[in-house]
């Protein structure tokens, strides 16, 4: 698993900005889950070739009680699974007594903390780190995020960070595709996977390489071997019900990236969240097959299935092509449908397509509806062919294909899908075309130096 650093701090210091410079994005991977991670958003952070998830927090406060429960609760969960902790400070205001109150609370985590001065434009590095050597941290930097001045700097140790505190990958036995078990708090996810495995087994198969609270189980459904991970952590039948889940995104990243496919439940009896749509997202993100499977079906009405049949028609709209089945994980109906849509999945995402056939496709689809001209030019789209698979890749060659709009794009990887029967599985299209020798040239602004304390024990 990839590290996890989150960003703590008062709010309006510059965490946010500091977030978006470091994953060269204006946006999060994950952002604003309502009423359970609005206050986190997560992104990907490479340094020399490592990848690591990267946590903004929402605004901290001395004061516990001016946060609501649900608030601290979520940014302590992220520090909790942080690997290392990037708390920012604002130069420009100073040391402030909640900066203090923010820093006793988390060094009872014991994590690795790296302070962040922000906001130091215009100010001698040595001045502006002046007032924060006495909160005895080992390691600060001045920044300024707004100017991206000390991020390259910032990088460039982090990447040491990595290369000194990376775990060594653990191997797994592996019994087969690997199937993410993923969705929201109490939609069923240890039930189905119980139903899955056999009612009447001990869940005790943790095996090795799994991380965090996330657990791979062995699968055999019908001489097919598959490896379970569930994001809930499987419990004994008696402790089933007890208490309620932690949502973890970290987790749920974790066996998304693993997954060849994605099991994403959706509570049939109540609406569809944008909590769900927003982990339907995630899996998207990271291409990956995914079966929408709506629990709890065995509870509803015929007129009730109709409701919630129309209503996530609305809500799925831009899903679609997403497959769906309709079960009960508490009664063990509907299970044998979704085993055989993975296994459909798992096939179609290996189809093997050819250069031949996706330039026809590609040719029928520009003839039938073409891209709106730009500036008075047209894009003009000449061959397509595989780029690979997992995520199943389709390059296109052509002429301005810069200047595609997203709709049409959409337009072109549902025309394929539709073509090629690959519902469910994710298509990246890559588009190549001439480019400027000349577009990509930039220049090295002046960076602030890192002040590192020496540690005199």
């Amino acid at each position: 698993m990839s590290a996890v650093i989150t960003i703590i701090g008062r709010p309006n210091v510059g965490k946010s900005t500091l977030f978006n410079a470091l994953t060269d994005s204006r946006d999060a991977l994950v952002a604003d889950l309502p009423g359970l991670t609005r206050d986190r958003q997560y992104g990907e952070i490479t340094v020399d070739n490592i990848t690591a998830t990267l946590v903004d927090t929402g605004g901290m406060l001395g004061d516990e009680g001016e946060l609501t429960e649900l608030m601290d609760e979520q940014i302590m969960q992220a520090v909790e699974e942080a690997d290392l902790l990037l708390f920012v400070v604002s130069a420009k205001d100073g040391l402030l007594g909640d900066d203090e109150a923010i820093l006793d609370r988390v060094r009872a985590y014991d994590k690795p903390l790296w302070l962040l001065a922000n906001k130091a434009e215009g100010k001698d590095p040595d001045m502006a780190l002046a007032e924060f050597y006495q909160l005895g941290l080992d390691t600060l930097y001045p920044l300024s995020t707004a100017h991206r001045r000390g991020i390259t700097e910032l990088k460039k140790n982090l990447a040491e960070f990595f290369k000194d505190h990376q775990q060594p990958d653990i191997e797994s036995q592996d019994f087969g595709p690997k199937l993410a078990v993923i969705g929201r708090p109490n939609v069923g996810k240890s039930t189905l996977v119980n139903r899955l495995l056999g009612e009447n087994r001990v869940l005790a198969y943790d095996l090795p390489g799994t991380t965090r609270d996330s657990i791979q189980l062995p699968l055999v459904w019908e001489d097919d071997h598959y490896t379970l991970i569930d994001t809930a952590g499987v419990r004994r039948r008696a402790r089933v019900g007890e208490g309620v889940e932690k949502f973890s995104i970290i987790k749920t990243i974790d066996a998304i990236k693993q997954a060849q496919v994605c099991l994403l439940l959706i509570d049939a009896t109540e609406n569809i969240t944008d909590q769900d749509l927003h982990l339907i997202g995630l899996a998207v993100y990271h291409a990956k097959p995914v079966l929408l499977v709506i629990n709890k079906w065995d509870h509803l009405s015929e007129e009730h299935k109709q409701q919630v049949k129309s209503r996530l028609n609305h809500k799925l709209q831009a899903f679609q092509w997403l497959p769906r089945v309709y079960t009960s994980a508490l009664h063990g109906s509907g299970l044998r449908h979704v085993m055989e849509r993975v296994a459909l999945l798992l096939e179609r995402a290996n189809t093997e397509l050819t250069a031949n056939q996706l330039t026809n496709v590609l040719n029928e689809a520009y003839k039938a509806h073409q891209p709106p001209l730009v500036q008075g030019l047209s894009s003009q789209l000449k061959y397509a062919h595989p780029g690979g698979h997992h995520p199943m890749r389709i390059i296109i060659h052509g002429k301005r294909v810069d200047k595609l709009p997203d709709a049409y794009k959409r337009y072109l990887e549902n025309t394929f899908r539709e073509a090629f029967d690959l519902k469910g599985i994710p298509l990246v299209l890559n588009f190549k075309a001439g480019r400027n020798p000349f577009a990509h040239k930039n220049k090295n602004k002046s960076e602030f130096p890192s002040r590192r304390r020496k540690n005199k024990h």
